[in-house]
């Protein structure tokens, strides 16, 4: 049943939307809960492997933990990913607009989205965006399909190639190419061994490599013969020159794109996995021979630092006046279920009480993970111990093999005229740093005794 849903969207070129070609099916982004049910958990009625489908889910349940209200001050905006990031915006500020004031009057003129942001947009945090796209991630969606999660979870969600079917009609996988206007530190490739025959007949292997400007004509061959059957009828999906032509306008149109000055803007991007970059298909050794071979081969990647999905320079490339940008160690949807990314939207939010752990300055987040303390007395002797550990969360390079820091610090004193004598020591322990994470452990005991 998946597939067919899948199978029965095609974008329509006039409006550059995917639509249905069922007139009796029809997807639709639910509204309940103001918003934020569309936004929340992606498969509510699943009960095993729940929390794969989680979305914002752990981040509106902090939100109202700092005091936010549904309807009132937490609003929820689900869209259809299908579709293009320029394509109904003025409906949906429009729609915010209306939550926020209850159905108020409308607005009679003027730019309207500009006039809805200036107005009840006070702060705008992206979190993991794909600023200047996901080159890796989306040539092998173009070209394999995609699979959202991996192992047993892909029992949840449709197959790699009716995602691929899906997507290969939706213009914002084609907004989410490389983009071509930005001078990335290593470009991206789409590259394949193939074979050639010189004027002699002979054939000889060589690699093939083509940045984002060059790889269109080869994505163009490579799904020319490529159809979904549809109630009997093929129905061809080739690469869609119309909806790369608009894609590409849409990048010009965000890339110049300007914050309102009372607005403030942050940035926060995921790090420290291994990121699709460039894809290369073939070996030397089996080489390409034809084009309409790549959807069926299994590309490898070249990997860079990111989430995973999105390129660190890509999220980081926003473009804009930003307040401030950190980097969170994280995976491209997990980073929505963080604590760390919690304690800096609180700050940045100044939402709830304030957070003693948090140091904006550095951007530091103290996690305390353990806290032990114990009390015996027994015939004027006191004895009192105390273990702490600590999770110091960090952007930084990792540093396994340095040996732990150690110190220790022992104090004593007595008491004139009460006959009492104390003593203290402490040990603190500091990990190297792994994972983006740095342990710390304090250990230290008290001996009070009394005449």
């Amino acid at each position: 049943m998946l597939y067919h849903v899948v199978a029965a969207y095609l974008c329509y070129a006039l409006i550059r939307k995917t639509v249905s070609l069922d007139p009796k099916t029809k997807i639709a982004v639910p509204e309940d809960r103001y918003g934020l049910h569309a936004i929340d958990i992606l498969d509510p009625d699943m009960v095993i492997g729940r929390d794969c489908v989680y979305y914002f889910h752990d981040m509106i349940v902090e939100m109202l933990k700092w005091g936010f209200q549904e309807g009132k001050t937490l609003f929820g905006f689900g869209y259809d990913f299908r579709q293009s990031n320029r394509a109904d915006q003025s409906d949906i500020l429009e729609k915010g607009r209306k939550l926020l004031t209850k159905g108020g009057s409308k607005n009679g003129g003027g730019n309207l989205p500009l006039l809805i942001f200036e107005k009840y947009v006070k702060n705008w945090i992206a979190i993991a965006a794909p600023f200047q796209g996901a080159p890796g991630y989306i040539t092998s969606t173009f070209l394999n399909g995609i699979s959202f999660v991996e192992g047993w979870e892909q029992n949840f969600f449709i197959s790699k190639w009716s995602m691929h079917q899906l997507l290969i009609e939706c213009p914002s996988i084609y907004e989410l190419m490389a983009s071509r206007d930005f001078h990335w530190d290593h470009t991206p490739l789409l590259e394949f061994w193939r074979q050639n025959c010189d004027s002699d007949g002979n054939s000889y292997v060589m690699l093939e490599s083509y940045p984002p400007e060059e790889s269109v004509p080869i994505f163009m061959e490579a799904l020319s013969s490529n159809t979904v059957n549809y109630d009997g009828v093929d129905i061809p999906l080739p690469f869609n020159l119309e909806i790369l032509k608009w894609a590409n306008e849409t990048r010009k149109v965000l890339s110049s794109a300007k914050v309102p000055p009372q607005v403030k803007f942050y940035n926060i991007y995921a790090t420290n996995l291994e990121t699709p970059h460039s894809v290369c298909y073939g070996t030397e050794r089996a080489p390409v021979t034809d084009l309409q071979q790549l959807p069926f081969l299994q590309g490898r990647y070249v990997c860079v630092d990111g989430d995973g999905t999105v390129p660190v320079e890509s999220a980081k490339a926003d473009g804009l006046n930003a307040e401030a940008r950190v980097g969170v160690p994280g995976e491209h949807r997990g980073i929505l279920c963080d604590r760390h990314v919690f304690r800096i939207l609180q700050h940045w939010l100044n939402a709830g009480d304030p957070d003693p752990f948090y140091n904006p300055v550095n951007d530091y987040v103290i996690l305390p993970t353990l806290f032990e303390i114990e009390k015996h007395q027994e015939k004027g002797l006191q004895v009192t111990s105390l273990k702490e550990e600590w999770e110091i969360i960090v952007d930084g390079q990792d540093d396994e093999e340095t040996k732990p820091l150690v110190s220790s610090i022992c104090v004593s004193n007595e008491a004139d005229g009460q006959h009492m004598q104390e003593e203290a020591c402490a040990t603190v322990i500091v990990h190297p740093q792994s994972e983006g994470r740095q342990h710390v452990e304090l250990n230290a005991v008290s001996v009070t005794a009394s005449a």
